[in-house]
């Protein structure tokens, strides 16, 4: 990869004692070139922490996991030589970090613009650590998007990577939890190649989910999901079928 490398982008609120675990099993891939966590409105020494383990710290106060990923993005495109892919990880996401090598390879090879982490269960386990809830949640949101764009996603979780210059003709406008979402219908209908990687999911390790965590934070998130996917559609009216190209997982 030419200068510019691959920046990781991390949105958080409140993962004081998640943080230092994900930070420390960010591989230190060649290209590697930020890490940059976005605080948005912590009431914990979360910053302080992210500081400590050497992340780039950005400070968002308006609520939102899209208002943080937004505000992410304005830091690293103000940069002299922004990067060239995007990754995505929760604050509470070692088990995702450790497998970041896999989630870029898509991209860094020239096959895909966007590639995205599908949870599937890790190999010594009981299943995938997903609450019920969240697991409904999303299986309708899946089965609404095949209905109305026409296409089978896996997944919408929100561990992915993205070549820059394509995410920023997205226009990505969300500020709640229907970031994740409108990234792939826009990505879609805008004809980017799409990869999706199986990521082996254990479930968080410290502390507790902002949103999965519950059963009224998971309808919360679900209700805004199920919004975005129809907002999107009626935006898409008039330019035709979607366009994207999806391949399965490696």
């Amino acid at each position: 990869m030419t200068e510019g490398g691959v920046a990781v982008l991390l949105p958080i609120l409140d993962e004081e004692e998640a943080l230092p675990g994900t930070l420390s099993a960010i591989p230190r891939h060649p290209a590697l070139a930020e890490v940059v966590v976005v605080d948005n409105g912590s009431r914990d020494r979360s910053a302080q922490v992210a500081a400590a383990h050497g992340a780039t710290v950005v400070t968002e106060p308006q609520r939102g996991y899209g208002s943080a990923c937004l505000a992410g993005i304005a830091h690293l495109a103000s940069r002299p030589v922004p990067p060239q892919v995007v990754a995505f990880v929760d604050g509470d996401g070692r088990g995702q970090a450790a497998y970041l090598e896999a989630l870029l390879r898509p991209i860094l090879e020239g096959e895909a613009d966007l590639s995205l982490g599908s949870r599937i269960p890790p190999e010594h386990g009981s299943g995938l650590k997903v609450p019920w809830h969240q697991r409904t949640g999303n299986r309708l949101v899946l089965v609404l998007v095949r209905i109305l764009f026409g296409h089978r996603f896996q997944d919408f979780a929100p561990f992915r990577a993205i070549r820059m210059e394509r995410l920023q003709e997205l226009e990505m406008d969300d500020r709640t939890w229907g970031w994740t979402v409108q990234m792939q219908l826009r990505a879609l209908v805008r004809g980017l190649r799409i990869a999706e990687v199986p990521i082996p999911h254990s479930g968080r390790t410290e502390g507790k989910s902002k949103i999965s965590g519950t059963f009224r934070g998971s309808v919360k998130a679900g209700a805004k999901m199920i919004f975005t996917v129809v907002r999107e559609r009626f935006r898409t009216t008039g330019r035709g079928p979607p366009g994207g190209r999806a391949r399965p997982g490696m």
